[in-house]
């Protein structure tokens, strides 16, 4: 029997993702090392991130040939601008910033490559190529979040980002993009299934990245 096509797109990232687990952002959440500095860098440039990912999402609905899958993306991407801002807003309190200061920051070098690929993949590829396109966002976080409830973290404010992502709730969300990956992809000829490989590489790389701009406090190297 032929293996998954989604067990194959995980089997090509395998390094990456280890390198995930092992970076030190990642082991910072759980041992208490992360500075907290680094933690709101990250957040607020994934506020910034999902805006672009929500669009993305929105495409990719506007592009679903099913009418359920049009309907799942489109609910997607409503979540991903209320029920995300919600937890980053909840962050942004504990740290006495306004939406406005937010909104304000200048997305980071990693942060503009990552959804500028995102939004080009939307706008330009067919559905099932942004599907591998947007794919690791989803499923790396539900991998990350799994892995790192596991061991916990003494830091109130890591652990409730940890709690979010090893969610049964997001896991739901996470099986209903690999399923609708499973079957768009069914009846596709192998040439077309290597764009959506390379996709799913190209932004499980833009994952490391991002995590690894957080850790360095990202900024622009000239002006």
């Amino acid at each position: 029997m032929a293996a998954r096509f989604t067990a194959e797109l995980w089997e090509s990232i395998t390094p990456i993702y280890r390198a995930i687990l092992d970076h030190p952002f990642i082991r910072g959440l759980t041992d208490g090392s992360l500075s907290e500095e680094a933690f709101k860098f990250y957040v607020i440039q994934d506020a910034l991130y999902l805006k672009d990912f929500a669009r993305s999402l929105a495409v990719a609905a506007a592009k679903s040939p099913r009418d359920p899958w049009c309907e799942m993306f489109a609910e997607h991407a409503k979540t991903a601008l209320v029920v995300e801002r919600a937890l980053h807003e909840s962050f942004f309190k504990d740290w006495g910033l306004s939406p406005e200061q937010v909104e304000q920051t200048p997305m980071a070098p990693t942060n503009l490559a990552y959804t500028s690929y995102l939004l080009r993949v939307a706008y330009t590829s067919p559905f099932e190529e942004l599907l591998g396109a947007v794919l690791p966002c989803y499923w790396i976080y539900w991998e990350v979040g799994k892995a790192l409830e596991e061991r916990g973290s003494p830091n109130p404010l890591y652990q409730r980002w940890i709690n979010t992502y090893a969610s049964e709730e997001y896991a739901g969300v996470v099986r209903q993009v690999l399923d609708a990956t499973e079957q768009a992809v069914a009846d596709l000829p192998e040439g077309r299934k290597a764009p959506i490989r390379r996709h799913f590489v190209t932004t499980s790389r833009y994952e490391w990245m991002f995590w690894d701009a957080a850790y360095r406090l990202e900024s622009w190297p000239v002006g």
